[in-house]
């Protein structure tokens, strides 16, 4: 983990309440795809926490939905603003465990953004790689042209049908054949995906207190006792995830 200043290059709207925030720091602690960011904004008590879309050479881009007051207060923030942030917080994916496989990046609404730098770091390995992209209309969808970019086949799903599949990630899933997949978003979502029976690793969105696992905000329950999401995870496998209690 690293604590510093880092600088606003652009903050744009992308889709449907939610923007794309280019920054320029120190990003020599984010080591896997998968990790997160826990953002200072003036005023507010707790740090925000956001995932990390892509990283190189000093520079990283986050893609936050606004959804309260502090997302609120990001959205209007301008070029030039330096903020406070701790950065490479969390244990990211595990690609190593793909390698040879064939391999789904799954995302559910804001929990697509982690998802690129994985689906880019699965290609680095080797992989051929389907990217299953899940949001609830054709106005919140965004990033599919970025993935296509990649080269991976990209298979987008929505709530109402306004784009792409009529349903959710799992039934994009079912018109491929991943033998093992890396998803972020809700936990409905990553429940669904676990009852599929195929193996995976599964990136937990939750609001967290401190980022780094002192306060014991968020924790889940797994097949060997609590883990905390923000330090033990946000990624855990699949096979270690019982969903049964989540505190």
């Amino acid at each position: 983990m690293t604590k510093g200043m880092y600088e606003v290059l652009s903050n744009k709207r992308i889709a449907q309440d939610t923007y794309e925030m280019e920054l320029s720091g120190d990003t020599s602690s984010l080591e896997r795809p998968g990790q997160f960011i826990n953002i200072k904004i003036e005023g507010l008590y707790l740090r925000r926490p956001i995932s990390v879309c892509h990283s190189e050479n000093g520079r990283l881009t986050i893609i936050y939905k606004v959804v309260g007051k502090g997302t609120g207060i990001m959205s209007k923030m301008e070029k030039g603003r330096m903020l406070d942030i701790l950065c490479g917080l969390g244990n990211g994916f595990d690609i190593s465990k793909g390698k040879g496989r064939r391999c789904a990046v799954i995302g559910g609404g804001v929990g697509v953004p982690p998802m690129y730098d994985t689906a880019k770091s699965l290609i680095e390995q080797g992989n051929e790689v389907t990217a299953i992209l899940g949001f609830a209309t054709k106005d919140a969808a965004f990033y599919i042209d970025e993935f296509e970019k990649l080269g991976v086949k990209t298979i987008v799903t929505t709530d109402d049908g306004s784009l792409g599949i009529k349903g959710f990630v799992t039934d994009g899933l079912k018109t491929t054949d991943c033998d093992y997949y890396f998803a972020c978003g809700p936990e409905p979502m990553l429940k669904s995906l676990h009852r599929t029976g195929i193996s995976g690793q599964l990136s937990f969105e939750e609001r967290m207190g401190c980022g780094f696992g002192v306060c014991m905000g968020c924790t889940c329950e797994t097949l060997v006792g609590y883990k905390r999401i923000c330090k033990d995870g946000p990624v855990f496998e699949s096979s270690e995830v019982t969903f049964d209690v989540k505190a």
